[in-house]
């Protein structure tokens, strides 16, 4: 198997209640780790960028490792631009081969969302992309997209609203969960899950998902969440793994030494994620493209 449209990863585990992990991936070692521990578990796999990662390397160039990474593998992977307001860098990154996109029109009044949305709907459908759509944005930064102010949380009924008329493939539910590390237990409201689900059974995706505990994931994947992204704990494990390696061999310059240990790190970071959302051993019955 290789790289596949989100729509075939995501549309199983949605019908059969497991979640695959979406991971942020922000250069070729954690491209490749996640990779590793994709292929391990024998699980699907959604590689994921942020606007601020692709503006970094470039689309073509980001892609390019993507492409030669993920081809290699065998298991169905899937590469997503997570949320991005700039339509020009979402038809960049349609163009250039994303197969998935999140426009975060959540600054937007919901109307001049819904246009927008649908707009970026009829672009993704002439490239056999999906696109991820969201009313609400997710409390706190991350990768300069954002705010820490608590975000007006709109009833049920809008939402509904929005992915009727939009036509959008998944949806980014508010369920009180937020970017970065939390400071106090966030107070969950997974009922808005099975209340979108049960009127309009689509994919909803969990963003914020690092802090959460098993338990939490488990309930909100059962209720519908198909797609959970991970971004914060990737980049812990990343630097903290880094660090300890300094630390433990002051004065060593060896570059391969030290990208071996992060690797290891970010690859069982994957894993636990991966063995916690169900995901592991369906790699299988995705078909690729």
């Amino acid at each position: 198997m290789t790289i596949v449209p989100a729509k075939e990863i995501m549309d199983r585990a949605f019908e059969e209640g497991y979640g695959v992990a979406a991971f942020n991936f922000f250069n070729d070692l954690t491209l490749e780790a996640i990779l590793a521990a994709a292929t391990e578990l024998e699980s699907p796999l959604i590689a994921q960028t942020s606007l601020k990662t692709v503006k970094a390397y470039g689309a073509k160039q980001l892609y390019g490792m993507f492409r030669a990474m993920a081809d290699e593998v065998p298991v169905p992977v899937t590469l997503h631009l997570d949320h991005c307001p700039d339509r020009e860098w979402l038809t960049t990154c349609l163009e250039t081969g994303w197969n998935s996109v999140l426009f975060d029109g959540s600054h937007l009044d919901v109307e001049d969302n819904t246009r927008q949305t649908r707009e970026v709907v009829e672009e993704a459908n002439g490239y056999g992309a999906q696109v991820e759509g969201e009313i609400e944005s997710v409390t706190g930064v991350e990768d300069d997209i954002g705010s820490d102010e608590e975000a007006f949380v709109h009833p049920v009924e809008v939402s509904i609203d929005f992915i009727e008329e939009t036509g959008i493939y998944s949806f980014a539910t508010a369920v009180g969960t937020a970017h970065g590390m939390y400071a106090a237990e966030p107070d969950l409201k997974p009922e808005r899950v099975t209340e979108i689900k049960e009127k309009k059974p689509v994919p909803q995706v969990l963003h914020g998902g690092t802090g959460l505990e098993e338990g939490q994931f488990r309930d909100l994947i059962s209720r519908g969440c198909a797609k959970v992204n991970i971004s914060t704990a990737i980049k812990i494990s990343f630097m903290e793994a880094t660090r300890e390696f300094l630390d433990e061999n002051p004065g060593k310059h060896d570059p391969p030494s030290l990208f071996t240990h992060v690797r290891g790190r970010v690859q069982r970071t994957a894993a636990e994620h991966i063995q916690m959302f169900g995901s592991a051993g369906k790699s299988q019955g995705v078909a690729a493209r």
